[in-house]
């Protein structure tokens, strides 16, 4: 963004203390960082206005030889020649005075010195103004570049002094058409009179200046700094002047509609009463017309606000026939001239931050098959089609939201017009949009379009619905047409906010010491102005200012405002205490180590955020995650539910790359709607732990059993009943901790793994939160015996729809009612011979704390192990 310093003069009184680089380092530290300050003045260094006095054509050519009148200029070129002393003399007949500032040889008069210059432009003509550069100026065009400097040299067997030159040679637009005009009626800036020969042009159009080259991503929660009043408004309130919204010191430069630049009071940017500001801003519409327009808003969310007039315009495409002080503003802003329309709508957006759209009103009306206007703000329908200015035809998302002329679609609202509606030199009436939009909605239609306009950009930072309406006025008056007809519709209207605090609330949190004087003036220099009620400090949040909502804003306004800066440098009073380990922290560096160090994992950190598609592969339910609004990219649209499948899309990259037979895990932060909010209204997270690999089921089984065993949790794995829908059912369990199931274990299922080009994948999850439950408990050490184990194998025949775990279960019921028994129990294998049946054979360990078993006992207690299956209808083979 491009901020014209000249321009923000005439805002603020900047105190001549203050140095342009004092400025700028205020700005970058309380503000925004300046990445450049761009002095303008070298690059229109000899460059002058001068009046054509003579031009004859050159026989043959398309060229002119010209006497033009330079003044009482100065140049730096010692090779000037072609003076014609007075008019009575011949083009070019006698040689003028070498450099310096220039006086004719023949009178000593520089009013009447003439300068011969050969020119191509088909409109130069005896008796105009135009710009002329001087031999030793660089062609602005080339500024920067291959800097090409002008001299004397002959064209056509004649000297041409210097050349005169075009609005793109001057690089304040890109017509090469002829040389830009200069009105003669056009003040002399300060001054009651008018331009004349020998001016300097950088004087003249108040290119002696500095613009700020801003870097405005730190600005996406300030959309009033968009917009030149805003900035200026932030100027003051750092350099601790007030911002005199609608006063004298604040006026605005009508910079379009003719050559010279009129003054007059600002009512743009200021608050309404209703506000908290000053009072006198227009926030109620032009009224004309008899209510013909209809405005129909399907979601106020969408639209907070349409306002829009009818003009009646004569030769609405018509382009300015002299350089105007506006042309020149939008060059300085990076932006081009297109006609009266557009220049107009693109200054108040530069200088309010209000974007505008221009329609043709019969082309609207005829759309829509209509008498008035029946306007509709909608969203777009899946594919809907619509052909912009540009030519394109896109085909919209539901995200879209467009302006439709009874429904048929004219406009992608707050990106570009539709060509169907398109302004043009038959155009005789325009309808006159002045509106509001979803910025997150704009957001997603900015990166989904690829449509980066000067107006998207502002809007996609939010601009205030209490902004519409006095724009749009302010159009109506700049463009001078006839107006007829005007509405607006207003259903996001909000109340103005009030903020309530004291004095020491600011204080104690910034380590200050204000007064509440020196608070509320601090504030009042950028219209947060205190209400004066019973309350300590109460301010009244103005309309631009959609970032402010709590005390701290306030407090940081303060801050800010004053310098961070220069606040007191103090040690803490507090004692220096040191901070308790976070648990989790301390569990995540348990398994780290055992994960990556002992058991040859590899650890990764993917996106908090996902691709909806993604989600869908895998089965998880779009509507239980956090759409993200302003997401950076359009595929990581959402919160993720878990960190599984963000793992199998590293598992397909990396042996795409090459790799076999590896392992991924992941632990960070879950959530989904379904897991509800905390007490401060934000959603509940969890802390998850999941691995990947690209083996079997039993290989992810025994690097979790080795995970539980190193941490000492005696988990275990149960039938899977219900769980992620990325797992394969007949090959996955839950994992119990407790008797509370704490995730699952299983292969990843045959869909997922072809729908992300996967090879044979295992993963389990687990929330860690269990975990830490367990280990902030004693954890007791596993009983040891000095005396021998005996081992022992047992195969039993059960049905073949009875679960290994419910087996398992009920022998580890009896060994756990042996008194002084040591024991493990090992599967050994599974084998289905008949569909019927099942052998599941088991290892058996067995050892007494208080002495060593005999076989009588060993036996006994086989027999009890038996006796325990009987209720399966296990039979021992």
């Amino acid at each position: 963004m491009r901020i014209s310093l000249n321009e923000i003069k005439k805002y603020v009184s900047i105190p001549e203390s203050v140095s342009t680089e004092d400025l700028i380092k205020l700005i970058g530290s309380r503000l925004v960082e300046v990445e450049e300050a761009i002095d303008l003045a070298p690059k229109y260094k000899n460059a002058y206005i001068v009046k054509v006095a003579e031009c004859e054509p050159i026989e043959g050519t398309h060229l002119h030889r010209c006497a033009i009148e330079i003044g009482d200029c100065e140049y730096e070129n010692s090779d000037l020649s072609g003076c014609g002393g007075g008019a009575a003399e011949p083009i070019g007949a006698a040689p003028a005075t070498a450099g310096g500032r220039n006086h004719c040889p023949t009178n000593g008069d520089s009013r009447s010195c003439k300068v011969q210059v050969v020119c191509g432009a088909p409109n130069v003509r005896k008796g105009m103004l135009a710009v002329w550069l001087a031999p030793g100026a660089i062609v602005p065009q080339t500024y920067g570049n291959e800097n090409f400097k002008l001299g004397v040299r002959k064209l056509q067997g004649y000297e041409s002094n210097g050349m005169l030159a075009g609005l793109d040679e001057l690089d304040l637009g890109d017509d090469h058409s002829g040389i830009v005009e200069i009105d003669p009626s056009m003040d002399f800036p300060g001054t009651t009179r008018n331009v004349q020969p020998g001016d300097s042009f950088a004087d003249v159009f108040e290119l002696n200046d500095i613009i700020l080259d801003i870097e405005n991503k730190s600005l996406t929660h300030r959309p009033d700094t968009f917009g030149l009043i805003g900035f200026a408004r932030e100027v003051a309130g750092i350099l601790g002047i007030n911002f005199a919204e609608g006063l004298v010191s604040s006026k605005i430069a009508d910079m379009s509609i003719s050559g010279s630049i009129f003054l007059r009071e600002n009512t743009i940017g200021r608050a309404p009463a209703t506000a908290g500001g000053p009072t006198g801003a227009r926030d109620d519409i032009t009224q004309a017309g008899d209510g013909k327009i209809s405005i129909k808003i399907e979601d106020a969310k969408l639209c907070p606000r349409y306002s829009c007039a009818v003009i009646e315009m004569k030769d609405a495409t018509e382009k300015e026939k002299y350089l105007t002080p506006g042309v020149v503003f939008l060059a300085k802003a990076g932006m081009r001239t297109i006609d009266k329309i557009v220049d107009i709508t693109n200054i108040l957006m530069l200088q309010t931050g209000q974007p505008l759209h221009a329609f043709d009103y019969d082309k609207f009306i005829k759309v829509g098959n209509t008498k008035s206007p029946k306007v509709t703000v909608r969203l777009a329908k899946e594919n809907e089609e619509l052909q912009l200015l540009d030519g394109k035809t896109i085909k919209c998302t539901t995200d879209d939201i467009l302006i439709a002329s009874n429904d048929v679609p004219v406009a992608l609202a707050g990106a570009m017009g539709g060509a169907s509606t398109e302004i043009d030199a038959s155009t005789t009436k325009i309808f006159l949009e002045s509106a509001t939009f979803s910025l997150y909605n704009l957001r997603k239609t900015q990166m989904y379009h690829g449509i980066f306009s000067e107006a998207i950009t502002r809007f996609t930072k939010g601009q205030p619905a209490g902004q519409t309406v006095p724009v749009l006025n302010e159009a109506i008056e700049r463009l001078g047409g006839e107006l007829i007809e005007t509405a607006d519709s207003y259903p996001g209207k909000q109340k103005s906010e009030v903020i309530n605090l004291t004095t020491h609330d600011i204080n104690s949190l910034l380590g200050t010491n204000y007064k509440t004087s020196e608070i509320v003036k601090t504030l009042a220099n950028v219209g947060i102005n205190d209400t004066n009620t019973a309350a300590d400090l109460s301010f009244c949040v103005p309309y631009w200012r959609t970032d402010l909502h709590i005390k701290e804003d306030i407090i940081e306004e303060v801050g800010r405002l004053n310098g961070y800066d220069n606040i007191p440098k103090t040690l803490p009073i507090r004692p220096f205490i040191g901070a308790k380990e976070d648990e989790m922290l301390k569990l995540k560096k348990q398994i780290r180590s055992i994960l990556s160090d002992n058991l040859g994992a590899h650890e990764v950190l993917t996106y908090t955020f996902v691709n909806k598609k993604l989600q869908k592969l895998v089965g998880e339910d779009t509507k239980d995650s956090y759409e993200i609004i302003n997401s950076i990219s359009p595929d990581l649209q959402a919160l993720r539910q878990s960190l599984t499948p963000s793992l199998l899309e590293k598992i397909y990259l990396n042996q795409k790359a090459g790799y076999k037979d590896f392992t991924l895990y992941e632990m960070n932060q879950v959530t989904k709607k379904s897991l509800g909010f905390t007490e401060d209204k934000v959603p509940n997270v969890e802390h998850h732990l999941a691995l990947a690999t690209t083996h079997d089921y039993y290989y992810a089984k025994a690097l979790l059993e080795n995970l539980a065993k190193s941490l000492h949790l005696n988990i275990a794995v149960k039938e899977f009943k219900s769980g992620p829908a990325y797992f394969e059912p007949l090959h996955s369990a839950e994992i119990i901790l407790n008797g509370q199931t704490i995730g699952y274990l299983g292969e990843i299922r045959m869909g997922v793994q072809s729908g992300l080009k996967l090879p044979l994948t295992s993963a389990f999850e687990i929330n860690l939160a269990f975990l830490l439950d367990i280990n902030n408990h004693h954890i007791a050490m596993p009983r040891l015996s000095k005396y021998p184990s005996s081992e022992r194998d047992l195969t039993l025949k059960v049905p073949a729809d009875l679960a290994y775990e419910s087996l398992k279960d009920a022998i580890v019921n009896t060994l756990d009612n042996q008194d002084n028994l040591i024991y493990t129990i090992t599967p050994a294998s599974i084998y289905q011979k008949e569909k019927s049946t099942k052998n599941i054979s088991f290892k058996l360990s067995f050892a007494s704390t208080k002495k060593t078993l005999e076989s009588a006992e060993i036996s006994a207690i086989m027999e009890e192990v038996i006796n325990s299956t009987a209720a399966f209808h296990a039979s021992v083979v």
